[in-house]
């Protein structure tokens, strides 16, 4: 099958996500043959730098010989079984090493980062009711926040273009303001920012604990915001509020999890302990879809009961893939046999030195966190979003700005080489453009 061929079919075919897909009548689909390290290729050899991990999800590489070897070993095996009475030993497996990791216990898996949200949301409320604290059923998150678009997720997301058309449909919840450095008054520190805002959430849940059953929030950075960076002062400020008035703390760790913050997960960072954790994307490396919530123990025991109703009665059909367990154990096996944390590190550190050479642009809030770098361009370019994404793929990167923020989110194993190309080209880029 040839570029045009694939293109064709699958504008007959395929609905994209996230797309309006009118749009591909002037702006064409990239057809993607294979894929190698932190390169993706076409039908015609072009290649380009996957500096967005396949959206947050590839964390070491296109065709990696060691996550590729442990499905295959595990396809010899067992490909899928219902987790509804049954088990085996790779979400066994799994499930311990993310609760020593987390220090939550008792996983519970789905299949995507939304589900894993809607998962924490029914745990919490029904937590609460099998407490007999019947009226706790609102939930609160910051402003800017984005926590999937399934419908339970998107009444705690507050981006407007994916939740406005549905709004009928949702439980609404209230946004409490960002800590995003970016929004601070001038002159006025990240620090003292951070502490404002964390005063505005205690001044509200004093008010309304009572309904409130859980506060959701993306640790250290807003990705869906712009890649929205704060300190984490606010989260644990978060935890203390939150326990002083009888409320659950719930991690969104989807994209920011795995390493991507410069910690295995960015909540580590705050010396805090939450009550709920979601994970998902680069759980498997980016190979096979899988989600986890997981959660105090004290919150699984209130499950435990003769009654039927008492327990969780949630489910997925392919709930604990085998497949994609052993996708997860094989990526924990690399961050442990690489030093993948401690490496990470020190490309953050060359990664830093390059960022210098866009300082001469008209940008603003050049910000950095682990293995995430973003500044928001100064434009009056109404399309900017559109032209820079297609300048950039006429140069071999793959880069999909938010706004007018434009991000770096690659794999792990990008060389220095390729983080240098990566700076440079997108100079080249923004040089060019009006």
């Amino acid at each position: 099958m040839n570029n045009q061929e694939l293109l064709q079919r699958s504008l007959q075919s395929v609905w994209h996500p996230c797309t309006q897909m009118k749009q591909h009548e002037s702006m064409p689909l990239v057809p993607i043959k294979y894929g190698a390290g932190v390169w993706l290729y076409d039908f015609d050899g072009k290649r380009y730098l996957d500096a967005v991990s396949s959206w947050w999800v590839n964390l070491f590489g296109h065709n990696n010989t060691r996550i590729k070897s442990a499905i295959h070993q595990q396809l010899d095996q067992l490909e899928h079984v219902i987790l509804a009475g049954f088990t085996h030993e790779p979400v066994v497996q799994l499930s311990e090493k993310l609760s020593q990791l987390t220090g939550l216990g008792h996983a519970f898996y789905a299949s995507d980062g939304a589900s894993a949200t809607e998962i924490a949301l029914k745990m919490s409320f029904h937590y609460w009711r099998n407490h007999g604290q019947t009226n706790k059923t609102r939930f609160i998150s910051l402003q800017n926040s984005y926590h999937g678009e399934t419908l339970g997720a998107l009444g705690v997301t507050d981006v407007a273009i994916f939740k406005d058309t549905y709004a009928p449909l949702l439980v609404q919840s209230a946004q409490m303001p960002s800590p995003d450095s970016r929004l601070a008054e001038p002159g006025e520190t990240a620090e003292a920012f951070a502490a404002r805002c964390a005063q505005a959430l205690e001044t509200y849940v004093a008010i309304h604990h009572h309904e409130i059953a859980a506060f959701i929030v993306e640790p250290l950075i807003q990705c869906a915001a712009g890649m929205g960076m704060y300190p984490t002062s606010y989260l644990k400020r978060a935890r203390e509020i939150c326990n002083q008035y009888g409320v659950h703390l719930i991690v969104d760790e989807i994209a920011v999890g795995f390493g991507r913050t410069g910690t295995m997960f960015a909540f580590e960072q705050a010396g805090i302990t939450p009550d709920f954790i979601c994970l998902s994307k680069g759980i498997t490396g980016g190979y096979l879809p899988l989600s986890v919530t997981l959660t105090r123990d004290e919150i699984y025991q209130a499950f435990y009961h003769d009654d039927v109703a008492r327990g969780f009665l949630h489910s997925h059909s392919y709930t604990g893939n085998a497949l994609a367990c052993a996708a997860a154990l094989a990526t924990l096996q690399i961050f442990e046999d690489d030093h993948v944390l401690d490496t990470n590190r020190q490309k953050a550190s060359m990664m830093n030195l390059h960022m210098t050479q866009l300082s001469t642009l008209t940008i603003q809030h050049l910000r950095h966190q682990g293995m995430v770098w973003a500044f928001d361009v100064q434009t009056r370019d109404p399309a900017f979003q559109k032209n820079f994404y297609l300048a950039a793929l006429q140069r071999g990167l793959i880069l999909r700005p938010i706004g007018n923020t434009v991000y770096f989110m690659p794999p792990y194993i990008i060389d220095d080489s390729e983080m240098r190309w990566l700076v440079e080209q997108t100079y080249q880029i923004l040089t060019a453009m009006p």
